[in-house]
C-alpha cells in the first residue's frame, strides 16, 4: 500500500520541484543544520571526537519523503556548519559521508517501495552502506584530523569506531522509522 499521497518524489517524470517543495527542503535543511549545530554530543565520553548529531534523522526523512534528490541536499548543505566548528573539514566531511551514505541508498530504495516495508528496506540496506564507509573513512581522515597513524585508528576499530556507527545509525533508522507515517504524511500535505 502505498503511503504517500500521489508522487511526491522530485526526481521522477511527474515530481517538480514546485515553490512548496524547495521551502520545505530549505526548511529541512535549517533544522539538520540547528541540530548539527545545538544537539552534538559525544557517544562515548572517552573519545570527545566522535559526536552524535540527530540531522541524519532530518535528511532521512527527506529522502523518505522527497525522493533521493532531496536526501543528498538536506545530507550535504547542513553539514557545511561543520567547517566553523572545531572539527572544521574534516568533521565535515565525515559528517556527509555518514549522512548521505545512509540516506541516499534509502531514499532511492524507498523511492520504488513506497511504503513503509520500502523504507525499512532501505534504511537497512542505507546503515550498511554507512557503516562501511563510515569505517572506511575513519581509516583515512582521523589519521589526518587528529595526526595518528593509522595503527592508532585501527586499535580503536573494534571498541570505538564500530560501536559508535552503529549507535548512530541505528539512533536515526529508529527515530525515522517511528516517525515515517506522521511525518511523510505532513509533508506532503
Amino acid at each position: 500500500m502505498n503511503t504517500l499521497s500521489g508522487d511526491t518524489h522530485s526526481t521522477t517524470q511527474e515530481g517538480a520541484w514546485t515553490t512548496k517543495r524547495i521551502a520545505i527542503t530549505a526548511l529541512l535543511c535549517a533544522v539538520a543544520a540547528l541540530c548539527t549545530l545545538f544537539i552534538e554530543f559525544p557517544l562515548l565520553p572517552h573519545l570527545e571526537f566522535l559526536k552524535y548529531d540527530p540531522s541524519g534523522i532530518v535528511a532521512l526523512i527527506a529522502g523518505l519523503a522527497f525522493g533521493p534528490a532531496t536526501a543528498v541536499i538536506v545530507s550535504i548543505l547542513p553539514n557545511l556548519v561543520h567547517i566553523a566548528t572545531q572539527s572544521g573539514l574534516y568533521g565535515m566531511l565525515m559528517a556527509v559521508l555518514a549522512t548521505l551514505t545512509l540516506s541516499l541508498p534509502a531514499a532511492i530504495i524507498h523511492q520504488h517501495k513506497q511504503n513503509f516495508t520500502g523504507a525499512l528496506i532501505g534504511m537497512v540496506v542505507g546503515g550498511v552502506c554507512s557503516l562501511f564507509f563510515c569505517v572506511a573513512g575513519n581509516l583515512v581522515i582521523t589519521p589526518l584530523y587528529m595526526g595518528v597513524q593509522l595503527q592508532d585508528v585501527l586499535k580503536l576499530l573494534v571498541p570505538a569506531i564500530l560501536p559508535f556507527n552503529l549507535v548512530k545509525i541505528l539512533l536515526h533508522c529508529v527515530v525515522t522509522a517511528l516517525l515515517y507515517k506522521q511525518t511523510i504524511k505532513l509533508l506532503n500535505n
